[in-house]
């Protein structure tokens, strides 16, 4: 018999259940008091500039938010064709069929999805460490297995030693663009791997993270998505929270073979995605691709100017393929978010093992790229705080 959502939480008890839902990435909470105390000692810092969450910072487009509001009237009842609606525009967008797609709240609910039917406790999960931390924390609050495998030396993901962790185990967490260092691996080097893995450890699933793949600019870079639909163990996550600036409104859809889609959807389903965000959607997908290129051009601008900006002062930033950097600040990232933070511009939070080096800094606009900068030469004029 399949286990569902909610027979697992009558199983594991309301205790542990609540534990695991209330559970959710870490940039909306974990250091946001630290450093909003710390702002609110400085009253001439002027106003809050958010770095630190990897938002689109020109937020949520008008005629989005008009359907948001169109939506109200319809929030009484589960929304059950809008659903199947955004289904089959996904399945558009990407040459698709529905059965390929399952909708989530957010790209959070369906790397948990991914984690909890690929993984158990005889066969974990491996990732690159650091990675964005969702499956790795949910495996390990199921007790699975979690392996590390570090990065190489350009901070990309190390794929002969990824492939050498991943013999047995359950799923891969492939991260491509990786949050948080901003590189990516190329397409067909990420086709390789796969390939590779197949033959090694054919019963391993591998879950593509693609949240930042509208912000990548290198041309070897691609969508795993069209060999995913084919491929049962290959899986991609997308989310409507980065590029898309619906951060708030939590919807993202996984993408894969048939198979693979219909055991996610028996452990989890999509009965979690709310109305409005799903009117958010329908109506994103009904804009002109130009709408997107234009919100892609304008992140390459402020994120080229602010790389320039570190490389040109001697701190070198990563390859970044996404709406963020991880630059080398030759001091703990503590210290420089401490500075920043007083007055009022907040960073990236810690990320073991490069928490004494690198920090990782969101993109705004130009206009707030140019008032971060001169934040940014002020708290590294500060002599380091000892490592």
């Amino acid at each position: 018999m399949s286990l569902s959502r909610r027979s697992f939480v009558q199983t594991l008890g309301a205790g542990a259940a609540g534990a695991w839902i209330g559970g959710r990435g870490l940039e909306g909470g974990r250091f946001s008091l630290e450093a909003f105390a710390a702002a609110e000692q400085n009253a001439a810092a002027g106003p809050r500039l958010i770095l630190s969450s990897n938002e689109n910072p020109l937020g949520t487009p008008k005629p989005v938010l008009d359907a948001v509001r169109a939506a109200f009237t319809s929030t009484g009842r589960y929304p059950v064709a809008a659903l199947e609606s955004v289904a089959e525009l996904l399945a558009r967008k990407h040459g698709v069929k529905p059965e390929n797609i399952l909708i989530g709240s957010g790209s959070t609910q369906l790397l948990r999805t991914s984690t909890h039917v690929f993984c158990s406790r005889t066969a974990g999960l491996v990732a690159a460490i650091p990675a964005y931390e969702e499956c790795a924390g949910y495996a390990q609050l199921m007790n699975y297995p979690v392996t590390g495998v570090k990065l190489n030396a350009e901070l990309k993901m190390d794929l002969d030693a990824l492939l050498g962790a991943s013999k047995g185990q359950g799923m891969v967490f492939y991260c491509n663009p990786n949050n948080p260092v901003a590189t990516a691996v190329g397409g067909k080097a990420t086709r390789d791997f796969i390939a590779a893995l197949h033959k090694s450890s054919p019963n391993t699933t591998v879950l593509v993270d693609e949240a930042y793949f509208e912000y990548a600019t290198d041309p070897a870079y691609e969508t795993m998505i069209p060999l995913a639909v084919t491929d049962p163990k290959v899986v991609v996550a997308r989310t409507f929270s980065k590029a898309y600036g619906m951060a708030g409104l939590r919807v993202g859809y996984a993408v894969g073979h048939r198979d693979a889609i219909r055991k996610m959807a028996d452990w989890d389903g999509d009965a979690s995605v709310n109305t409005l965000g799903l009117a958010a959607v329908q109506a994103a997908l009904e804009l002109p691709k130009s709408m997107w290129d234009i919100e892609s051009r304008r992140n390459h601008d402020a994120r080229a100017f602010t790389m320039k900006w570190f490389t040109d002062r001697g701190y070198q930033p990563t390859d970044s393929q996404t709406n963020f950097i991880f630059v080398d600040i030759k001091r703990p990232a503590a210290d420089f978010r401490g500075a920043c933070a007083r007055e009022n511009v907040h960073v990236g939070r810690n990320f073991p093992p490069y928490e004494k080096s690198h920090a990782r800094i969101s993109i705004g606009t130009m206009e707030e790229m140019r008032r971060a900068v001169q934040t940014f030469e002020r708290a590294l004029a500060r002599p380091a705080a000892a490592a």
